[in-house]
């Protein structure tokens, strides 16, 4: 890549190849309307009826802020899923060789997609607590800005799911696949409704549910709604297991993506 001649004459520095495929990939993505629209309308609309006007004490606030932090949760992985999916039809149409024939190797790939993804998602994190705010939801503001900043950088851990499963099962539908897991997780993941007994057991060992328990923490130090309460320590180790897994998924995906047959 050459460097570019401003109009004063000077020469500017060339961007990144990997800063490039970023900016056009986000570009790409925020075109989408049909797609931006479900992204951001899914999470609200949940909201809306989960949440709206639920004042009954939760923690440091009330039920609406649970709901709240819940949905913008959903909706940042949603977000994050949906953006590095697109993924699968890039390596569909040989796009994985083409990036190997640049300076982008597969680490820097897999960075550049989560950084799109990542954009992406502040969008329905914004839009709910937004919402929240003007519609009753109630908590600390140390609460307000500690869900909003986990809910969105924990969902970094799912642009690289949503990578990792597009890029290993290597089919049309594999972004249909991955955000369907999607549904499934939230519900083992304690987002939308209350689990307890042996499901809840089940559920501390899914990608959701550590996420979506660092993202309410701030507001209910842990305490689930069924009683009992989990320590730090469990949802901290949780993302910090899975984030490992789908890293590792994702990087073999790559490379094998520009393996030659």
């Amino acid at each position: 890549m050459s460097a570019t001649v401003g109009t004063t004459g000077a020469r500017t520095a060339p961007r990144p190849a990997m800063a490039t495929y970023a900016l056009l990939d986000l570009r790409r993505q925020l075109r989408d309307r049909f797609g931006m629209f479900f992204v951001v309308g899914l999470p609200t609309f949940m909201y809306l009826v989960f949440g709206l006007g639920s004042d009954d004490p939760v923690g440091s606030g009330n039920v609406a802020m649970y709901v709240m932090v819940s949905m913008a949760a959903y909706g940042a992985v949603t977000a994050t899923t949906s953006a590095a999916g697109s993924a699968a039809t890039e390596q569909l149409m040989g796009w994985g060789r083409q990036l190997g024939l640049t300076p982008v190797r597969p680490l820097g790939f897999v960075v550049a997609k989560a950084a799109v993804a990542m954009a992406v998602a502040a969008v329905p994190v914004a839009l709910v607590f937004a919402l929240g705010a003007a519609t009753g939801a109630r908590g600390d503001w140390t609460d307000w800005t500690l869900a909003a900043a986990i809910a969105w950088l924990g969902s970094a851990l799912f642009a690289i799911y949503g990578l990792a499963v597009c890029l290993v099962l290597r089919g049309t539908n594999a972004p249909g696949i991955a955000s369907g897991m999607i549904v499934v997780m939230a519900f083992l993941g304690n987002v939308f409704s209350p689990i307890d007994g042996l499901l809840l057991d089940i559920g501390r060992l899914t990608p959701l549910y550590g996420y979506a328990a660092l993202a309410r923490f701030p507001l209910t130090d842990g305490r689930l709604p069924v009683g009992g309460q989990d320590p730090l320590w469990l949802p901290v180790a949780n993302v910090l297991a899975w984030t490992v897994i789908f890293s590792l998924l994702a990087v073999w995906g790559v490379r094998r993506s520009r393996a030659r047959t």
